[in-house]
């Protein structure tokens, strides 16, 4: 349990400096959140290769891969949509209660407790030595069609935002593609896993990832395309078979040698090192939440310091007609009336237990798999949010959307990650004393 409280340390010192490093650095903050930015796109296209490496598909049993994305896009949808209906039946005036802009706005800004942060929780749990348990096989392919469901629920929420955009359906169509790649070449191309190679695969798929956002904005930069580095580093590491590994070796020789190598203790130091890397940058990867004049309504040109989520690079949303001191102005960032910080407290708290409460779901299915204390710890595994969750709320801020909502949003975000060693915590003393495979 050293690490789990290491990493901890790491994410609150991350927290801490992104606060305040847009003050101290000035103008040169931009530069510095691009940098950030790549290094933990990096990071986290690391870490999901390996988590590419452990994903082994039993094609016979499709079936039980339906029910699990049925059973995370549960764990995606219901905290957004608690949020969400919080934000607009809460926060804003009863007069917006039938407004369709305010509905838009807030679906956008609630996205944030959507997605489970699956880097974080990944190297949580194999800190916290719960690597080789029914909870992390599950956790992982929860977790992996957790972010997936919220890429794509992402494609149209930004048309609510832009409009038809050819671009958005492009990115649907790579998904699509990639997934399509991961199934058929399960496992079957030879490759380096040695982490210096993958740390290699993962500064390759970032490179192209930013390459295409940038030649995107040439042709139309008010919507850029991104291709999200979760799902290709994922993929890549689908594919994956290590070159000591017999050409006709079924998917156990292929297990054995993987774990033959990644066993090694030079690569368990490397892949340490990067993950404790990856909690600091994840931390710095949270928006500014005091910034501005009025520190309840965050600017909306906050520097990107997130990584990974939908709109990692923050999109240029077209707003047609109107001024250009317009451009930014939105229904619920003009119309929330202003709080104290004692009542943003009090809604951080509880959008913070609605945004948990919906990701438990999982802990009523499984019942023929596991104990319904492994099946708890699984739900409760799912609460941890990060460098996703970041990332929605710099593309609502993209969008004009700010004021209390996004304030809470974020401080909500901020104490879910903090709390992220207390969740591994609670996970394994549920599993405490309870062997794998009894089903109750």
């Amino acid at each position: 349990m050293k690490k789990v409280l290491l990493y901890s340390i790491l994410l609150f010192v991350g927290l801490a400096l992104s606060q305040a490093l847009p003050s101290l650095l000035g103008g040169a903050h931009d530069g510095f959140a691009f940098v950030v930015r790549v290094l933990t796109m990096t990071g986290l296209a690391f870490i999901m290769i390996h988590v590419g490496f452990e994903f082994h598909i039993d094609k016979s049993r499709l079936g039980s891969y339906g029910w699990d994305y049925v059973v995370a896009f549960t764990a995606a949808s219901f905290p957004w949509i608690l949020v969400t209906g919080y934000f607009v039946l809460v926060m804003l005036p009863q007069g917006l209660w039938g407004n369709a802009d305010a509905w838009k706005e807030t679906l956008l800004a609630g996205r944030f407790a959507a997605p489970t942060s699956a880097g974080v929780l990944f190297s949580m749990l194999a800190a916290a030595g719960l690597g080789a348990t029914w909870l992390f096989r599950k956790a992982r392919v929860l977790a992996i069609f957790d972010d997936l469901d919220t890429v794509l629920l992402m494609i149209p929420l930004k048309m609510m935002m832009v409009g038809l955009a050819w671009q958005l359906g492009f990115i649907a169509v790579i998904m699509a593609v990639q997934l399509a790649v991961a199934y058929v070449w399960l496992h079957r191309v030879r490759m380096p896993v040695t982490w210096g190679w993958v740390l290699g695969y993962a500064g390759a798929i970032v490179a192209v990832s930013e390459i295409l956002y940038a030649g995107s904005k040439v042709i139309d930069p008010s919507v850029p395309i991104h291709i999200e580095v979760l799902l290709p580093a994922f993929v890549i590491g689908c594919l994956a078979r290590p070159r000591g590994s017999a050409p006709g070796a079924d998917i156990a020789a292929v297990e054995h040698a993987l774990h033959h190598v990644l066993e090694r203790p030079g690569e368990q130091r490397a892949a340490t090192v990067i993950s404790a890397a990856f909690m600091v940058l994840v931390g710095l990867s949270m928006p500014a939440i005091f910034s501005g004049p009025d520190a309840q309504h965050p600017a909306p040109d906050l520097p990107s310091l997130h990584a990974a989520a939908p709109g990692a690079a923050v999109d240029d949303p077209t707003i047609h007609g109107g001024k250009p001191e317009d451009r930014y102005v939105r229904t619920i960032t003009a119309s929330q009336p202003n709080l104290g910080w004692g009542m943003i407290a009090v809604h951080v708290l509880l959008v913070t237990l609605l945004s948990n409460l919906g990701k438990m779901f999982p802990a009523f299915c499984y019942r023929r798999e596991a104990h319904w204390r492994h099946r708890l710890a699984l739900a409760i595994g799912m609460w941890p949010r990060g460098e996703v969750g970041a990332g929605v709320l710099v593309l609502s801020l993209s969008y004009g959307i700010g004021g209390p909502v996004v304030t809470v949003a974020m401080l909500s975000l901020a104490l879910n990650l903090a709390l992220t060693g207390v969740f591994i915590l609670m996970v394994r003393r549920l599993l405490h004393g309870i062997p794998e495979g009894a089903a109750s």
